[in-house]
C-alpha cells in the first residue's frame, strides 16, 4: 500500500493526470536488458527473449519477464546487463566518449557504470565511486563480469575526492541517493522507508554531492544529475538551488523527445532552464519513474592531479602470458602486493585512496607461478587453449556449478559459451579442474 502522504502529494502535483499515474501501479513492471558492446560485436541469436529496442538507450531492449535471461550462461559471460529501462536514460544523456575522463560518483550497483564503459569502448578512464563498501564490492563484481578494463573502483566519501581530482573530469554522472518514489512499483522496501522527513534528508545529501561534483568537473564539462523519485524537492528543487550556488553552471538544452519536461512551476523561485530537464513518468512511457538534468560548467579553472607511477610486471606474469596465449589491453601495470592490475595510461596517483579495483585485474604472482584472475578471463576474447560450448550445453551448467569437466590439452584453458568467455579451467591428466570463483557458483 502506498503511503497516504505520498498519494496526497502526488494528487496535488498531478491534478487531472493523477488517475493515469495511479493506474500505472497496477500494470506489470517493465523488464529491460542492455547488450554489452565490450563483449562482442556479433551477439548470438537472442530471439527467444522477444527483444524490443528502447529508443532512449543504445543497445537497450525490453524483454518478456517470463523468459528470464538472467538464468542463461550468456548473463554470466557479461553479454548483457539486466537493467530497468528508465534507469538507462541518465548514462545515455551523459554521452560519454572514448578517451574521456568520466566519473560515476554514486556508482553502485554498476548498471550505469557498465553503460558508460560500453560507450567509452575501453578508451580513457572511468572512475566509479561508491561510499558503501559492500555496495562497492557489488559494483566491482558487475564491472568485472562485463569485461571492463579501464575502470578505477573507489570506496570513498565523495568529498574526499576533491583534493585528488579538482577540475579534472570531462563528464560526471551523479545518480543520487534518493527517496525512491519511482521504484515503489518494484521495491516494497522503498515504500516502507518513505516519509516526508526522508525526502528532506535526501535533498540535503544530494546538495552536498552535487557541490562536490562541481569541484571535480573541468570547465566546459558535462554533469548529469538524476534520481529515481518524483519529489520536486529532490529533483527540480535540488537542481535550482545548485544553480543558484554555482553561477558557473547552466542547464543544457538536450533533445530527448521520449521524456516529459521538468516542472519549474513546482519550485519556489526557480532557476532558469528547469523546463529543459526531464521527468520520466510510468504512465507516459514503458519504464519506472526517473528525473534527469543535463548541466554544463561554463567557466572556471581546470585542474591536474599527480600520476601513478607504473610498476614492472612480475616475471611470472610474462611466463604465463606466453604459455596461455593471453592478451592484455594497452596500459600500465599497478601492483597491490602480489596482485597485478593493468590500468589505463595516465592513471592518477592512488595514494591515500580506498581502491577496490585499479583497471583490469590480471592475477597474482605466487612462488614462481602466476594465478590468473577471473576478471582477466572475462575480458579475453581468445586464448591458446579454449573449450567452447553452446549456451544450452550441460557442460556449462556443470562448469558454473564448480564441477570438473573432461579435459583436453594440458594447461590453463579459457571456457566459453558460444565464444563468450566465462572463466578459467586448468587441464591435467584428462580432467579440467574448475577455477570458476566459488562465490559465483550456482547449482547445476
Amino acid at each position: 500500500m502506498l503511503p497516504e502522504e505520498y498519494m496526497t502529494r502526488m494528487q496535488r502535483l498531478l491534478g487531472a493526470e493523477y488517475g493515469d499515474f495511479l493506474a500505472a501501479y497496477e500494470k506489470p513492471r517493465n523488464a529491460g536488458l542492455r547488450l554489452n558492446p565490450l563483449k562482442t560485436d556479433c551477439p548470438p541469436e537472442l530471439s527467444r527473449f522477444a527483444l524490443r529496442p528502447i529508443p532512449w538507450a543504445e543497445n537497450g531492449f525490453w524483454y518478456r519477464p517470463d523468459v528470464r535471461p538472467g538464468k542463461s550462461p550468456w548473463h554470466d559471460a557479461g553479454l548483457y546487463y539486466l537493467q530497468e529501462p528508465s534507469a538507462m536514460a541518465p548514462a545515455g544523456l551523459l554521452d560519454a566518449q572514448p578517451g574521456e575522463r568520466v566519473l560515476d560518483l554514486c556508482a553502485a550497483p554498476g548498471g550505469k557504470s557498465g553503460q558508460l564503459a560500453g560507450a567509452m569502448r575501453g578508451e580513457g578512464l572511468l572512475v566509479c565511486n561508491e561510499i558503501s563498501e559492500s555496495r562497492a564490492r557489488v559494483l566491482s563484481g558487475n564491472l568485472e563480469r562485463l569485461g571492463v578494463a579501464n575502470a578505477l573502483v573507489l570506496n570513498e566519501r565523495p568529498q574526499r575526492l576533491e583534493r585528488v581530482f579538482p577540475g579534472w573530469f570531462d563528464k560526471i554522472l551523479v545518480d543520487a541517493p534518493c527517496s525512491g518514489e519511482g521504484m515503489f512499483r518494484r521495491e516494497e522496501a522503498a515504500v516502507a522507508d518513505w516519509s516526508e522527513l526522508t525526502v528532506r534528508m535526501c535533498a540535503r545529501r544530494q546538495a552536498e554531492i552535487l557541490d562536490t561534483a562541481a569541484v571535480l568537473l573541468k570547465p566546459g564539462g558535462r554533469l548529469v544529475y538524476s534520481t529515481c523519485t518524483f519529489s520536486p524537492e529532490e529533483d527540480e528543487g535540488t537542481v535550482s538551488e545548485f544553480l543558484k550556488r554555482h553561477p558557473d553552471f547552466a542547464v543544457e538544452k538536450t533533445e530527448a523527445p521520449w521524456f516529459s519536461p521538468g516542472r519549474p512551476d513546482w519550485v519556489k523561485e526557480p532557476a532558469p532552464g528547469l523546463a529543459d530537464t526531464f521527468r520520466l513518468w510510468p504512465h507516459k512511457l514503458s519504464g519506472e519513474g526517473h528525473y534527469a538534468a543535463v548541466l554544463r560548467r561554463l567557466d572556471g579553472e581546470a585542474g591536474e592531479t599527480a600520476r601513478q607511477t607504473p610498476a614492472e610486471p612480475p616475471a611470472e606474469l610474462e611466463a604465463f602470458r606466453g604459455e596461455a596465449g593471453a592478451d592484455i589491453p594497452e596500459g600500465m601495470f599497478v601492483l597491490f602486493g602480489s596482485r597485478v592490475f593493468l590500468a589505463p595510461h595516465g592513471l592518477p596517483s592512488l595514494a591515500g585512496l580506498r581502491v577496490l579495483r585499479a583497471g583490469l585485474e590480471l592475477g597474482e604472482a605466487r612462488r614462481g607461478r602466476f594465478e590468473p584472475a577471473h576478471a582477466w578471463a572475462l575480458w579475453l576474447k581468445t586464448a591458446a587453449r579454449t573449450m567452447d560450448f553452446p549456451e544450452d550445453a550441460p557442460e556449462l551448467r556443470r562448469y558454473l556449478a564448480g564441477e570438473t569437466l573432461p579435459g583436453r590439452e594440458p594447461g590453463w584453458t579459457l571456457v566459453t559459451a558460444d565464444g563468450l568467455s566465462l572463466g578459467w579451467g586448468k587441464c591435467a591428466d584428462g580432467v579440467l579442474k574448475n577455477h570458476y570463483p566459488k562465490a559465483l557458483r550456482r547449482l547445476a
